[in-house]
């Protein structure tokens, strides 16, 4: 049924999901202690639904679909979202202007305070091609609008379904609160650190150079837990190709790379950067090459990588 066999430990994971959240409602006193867990599998369903949506798991169109129901559940928001905004706007613009989520609008400066709050205005702006997109579907593509409405259906009916749960199983006080942490934390966090990740992957960075586009997150033992979404230059050049291929793919083009833009750990990357950098410039992020907002008069590389095909629960949504 797999596409690729590792992706057995992708399901693996994507089980612990509701496992974990459960887990909250059988033992409320647990709740605090099973934060941090909460949150890696809420960063994890946002992984998920990214690769998803790059090169779908399953060989199966309905599987798919079924998946794709499932992350979004987890995710907290349709996975299809990731389409309009990503797919065929980020991979194309590659935060140039034209790219919903450029990192430049709000400051040019990188601060912890523009990095968290990045969140807030880059959700905004993507919410026109979403909606252009949704419309799109319902004139052209009936199947696609379909399942889109769907995804909606089940996060919707998921969560007031989760909420319910809670509320018979314990009143309204601890059944809020078994909701909260079980189910609407980890997806709250799953939906703002996929768009924070988007941001310290190309502040800074070049879009106009070959290599130099995107930060990378390169510790061997990181990028196990987060099925290599620290790869990020590789992934942004090839960008249907599966998770597990992504190392090898770096590996070709490391060298080529500012070795700015080669970091080990996230963590010690933000550290650095948002509580180091307040008290020395030099720990702050520094422009490499070209600015995004500075584009050259000839010669720039256009680098489009929304050529292959943007795949929603393994149905080709390609649109005129």
């Amino acid at each position: 049924m797999l596409r690729y066999t590792v992706d057995v430990r992708t399901l693996l994971w994507a089980a612990m999901f509701p496992v974990v959240a459960l887990a909250h409602y059988a033992r409320p006193e647990l709740c605090g202690y099973l934060l941090p867990v909460s949150l890696y599998l809420g960063f994890c369903s946002g992984v998920f639904s990214h690769n998803q949506n790059h090169c779908p798991t399953f060989k199966s169109k309905r599987l798919n679909a079924l998946y794709s129901a499932y992350l979004s559940f987890f995710y907290g928001y349709p996975t299809f979202g990731w389409i309009p905004t990503h797919n065929l706007n980020h991979h194309k613009f590659v935060n140039k202007a034209g790219d919903a989520t450029i990192t430049w609008r709000q400051s040019r400066e990188n601060t912890g305070w523009v990095a968290f709050t990045y969140f807030f205005l880059s959700v905004y702006h993507q919410a026109e091609p979403i909606q252009a997109y949704i419309r799109k579907a319902r004139e052209k593509n009936g199947a696609l609008f379909r399942q889109i409405v769907g995804q909606y259906a089940t996060v919707a009916l998921g969560h007031l379904g989760a909420l319910a749960l809670g509320v018979w199983m314990h009143g309204w006080g601890v059944g809020f609160k078994v909701y909260f942490f079980g189910f609407a934390v980890p997806a709250l966090f799953a939906l703002w650190s996929m768009i924070f990740i988007n941001f310290i992957q190309h502040v800074h960075c070049d879009p106009w150079s070959e290599h130099n586009h995107s930060r990378n997150f390169v510790s061997r033992f990181g990028n196990f837990l987060v099925f290599n979404n620290g790869y990020h230059a590789a992934h942004h050049e090839n960008a249907g190709l599966h998770w597990s291929k992504l190392p090898e793919a770096h590996a070709k083009i490391e060298h080529l790379i500012d070795p700015e833009l080669n970091q080990n750990s996230i963590f010690g990357f933000c550290f650095r950067a948002y509580v180091l950098g307040l008290f020395s410039s030099r720990f702050r992020t520094r422009q490499i090459g070209r600015p995004a907002y500075d584009p050259p008069e000839q010669g720039a590389l256009d680098l489009r990588t929304a050529e292959v095909d943007a795949v929603e629960a393994g149905t080709n949504a390609e649109m005129a």
